[in-house]
């Protein structure tokens, strides 16, 4: 997990910038990111969507429901 506060910006108003990802095996299984152009959004396998980012703390308990949930074989 990485989190870095930067300049509110339209594409990033919140004022955040991160990138949380969880790694198996050297392939990304579930990640959360707001990289550049592409605002805030997560992927599950293959599947990437938007994410409605609220806080930080909503983003890490989501970001983990998510890893746990793929663990757990869902």
């Amino acid at each position: 997990m990485r989190l870095w506060e930067v300049p509110k910006t339209e594409d990033k108003p919140h004022g955040y910038k991160y990138s949380l990802v969880y790694i198996r095996h050297g392939k990304r299984l579930i990640g959360y990111d707001n990289s550049e152009g592409k605002g805030d959004h997560r992927h599950y396998g293959e599947h990437e969507e938007g994410y409605t980012f609220t806080t930080v703390r909503e983003l890490i308990k989501d970001f983990l429901k998510d890893v746990n949930e793929y663990k757990k074989g869902g």
